[in-house]
């Protein structure tokens, strides 16, 4: 039975994008926004300014204390947060619908009036909270730092995807009050945002609402608009090397897939389920459970939609096996699925596990409410999580298969190696 979320799209005089979905199940409503800024617009030089700001937009605005976004609405029971990505940022909250006229009141006031709170004072103290997470989150974790390395070897110098989303600890340093305030005023404006309502809400009251509250904002965003061009497969392979302190030996092979939103992208992703997704792909069942050379491997694709995605293959190397080995394993498994291809019960088995993930994903309303802002600003496509299944399960053998070929070829990977310090040392003492 096709799926049939109601969804209703709206678009302000002043540009900003509304989807209602009316779930009168539960009396919450999840408010999302997704703002068209991520990483992958800043400016050489520039860079962490997209991350910056979601922390400096709970720092207060015009009408809002520090900090108050967060206690209003918790006092109201609601749960909240903000994430930032390549492609976007986004801000979320969850309330009881009572509140949901305090929510949208509080959005309105930091997507249209935050900068009489960015300060230099409050500039100073949120890069000093960036710097911390950095320690938290990359520095000071085993392999903390790996998807870095990834970035930087698969994508070139320059890419929009090559550095990542915490950015630059030296940039954001060099930053001045007027660079920062600069990027806010050319991104966060309503043309350049989605605002997704999911939850015990009637349509038209939820429109009056927001028109009440962001139909005033009349800013103007002036990004760039344009992505680039798709980029081939890596002409490699290529390996990268990193000695740590690290619990074992960890390959992260990386692979070049078209961008997000083409049929193209779901084959690719589709093959990387195949190849190393389920507990019964071949390279698991070999070199896991048979041989026992690793202790773990799976494989995910990340979608990005300015010129390329990313595909991934994690390996977990078990005490006392040579990572190289393990890795030339894989690049022979990859091999056998190119010139092989996947066996129709293979594609049918990932594609339920596909049809499985997105249903679950879906019956929550706060992941509704993220999906819907994220096709509708990225692939204007808030109907997408009606139909993405239909496109999923109509992916066949035959385009898995050439997905493979084009995209998942050894040659093509890109390896990021984090192995022990130890075996370091036996290295030089050799």
């Amino acid at each position: 039975m096709p799926l049939d979320y109601p969804i209703h799209d709206h678009t302000l005089a002043n540009g900003l994008r509304v989807v209602v979905s009316p779930d009168h199940t539960v009396p919450v409503v999840t408010v999302n926004l997704w703002v068209g800024v991520g990483s992958r617009h800043e400016a050489p030089g520039r860079t962490g300014f997209a991350h910056l700001f979601e922390h400096l937009m709970f720092q207060g605005s015009r009408s809002v204390a520090g900090g108050e976004h967060f206690a209003a609405l918790m006092a109201q029971g609601g749960r909240l947060n903000a994430t930032t990505w390549f492609d976007r940022t986004n801000y979320f909250e969850t309330v009881p619908i009572g509140a949901l006229e305090l929510a949208l009141w509080l959005e309105a006031d930091r997507h249209g009036h935050l900068l009489a709170a960015v300060t230099q004072e409050n500039l100073d103290n949120q890069r000093d909270v960036v710097k911390e997470e950095k320690r938290q989150r990359y520095d000071n974790q085993p392999y903390g730092n790996a998807l870095v390395d990834v970035y930087a070897a698969t994508f070139p110098d320059g890419h929009p995807y090559h550095h990542p989303t915490i950015g630059s600890m030296a940039d954001l340093d060099a930053a001045g009050l007027d660079d920062v305030h600069a990027f806010y005023r050319r991104h966060y404006a309503p043309d350049n945002t989605v605002l997704t309502l999911v939850g015990d809400v009637d349509v038209d009251s939820a429109l009056d609402l927001v028109e009440r509250y962001f139909g005033g904002l009349d800013h103007r965003a002036r990004p760039d608009g344009k992505r680039s061009a798709q980029l081939p497969p890596v002409e490699g392979p290529v390996r990268v090397d990193r000695f740590d302190d690290v619990p074992n030996d960890r390959l992260h092979l990386a692979f070049r897939l078209p961008a997000e939103g083409s049929d193209d992208y779901l084959a690719a992703s589709l093959a990387l389920d195949c190849v190393a997704g389920l507990t019964s792909s071949a390279m698991v069942t070999r070199l896991v459970r048979r041989e026992q050379v690793a202790t773990s491997i799976g494989a995910h694709a990340m979608g990005f939609v300015d010129g390329s995605s990313l595909g991934l293959v994690v390996a977990d190397i078990a005490a006392g096996h040579d990572a190289d080995r393990v890795e030339e394993e894989i690049a022979a498994e990859l091999t056998r699925f190119a010139e092989s291809g996947p066996a129709p019960e293979l594609v049918e088995a990932v594609r339920a596990q596909a049809e499985r993930g997105w249903l679950s994903a879906l019956a929550s309303g706060e992941e509704r409410a993220d999906l819907i802002s994220q096709y509708t600003l990225l692939h204007d496509d808030p109907q997408y999580i009606n139909t993405a299944l239909d496109r999923i399960l109509a992916i066949d053998a035959s385009q898995v298969h050439r997905a493979a070929r084009e995209w998942l070829r050894p040659q093509h990977r890109v390896c990021v190696a984090y192995l022990s310090r130890d075996a370091d040392a036996e290295g030089a003492a050799a």
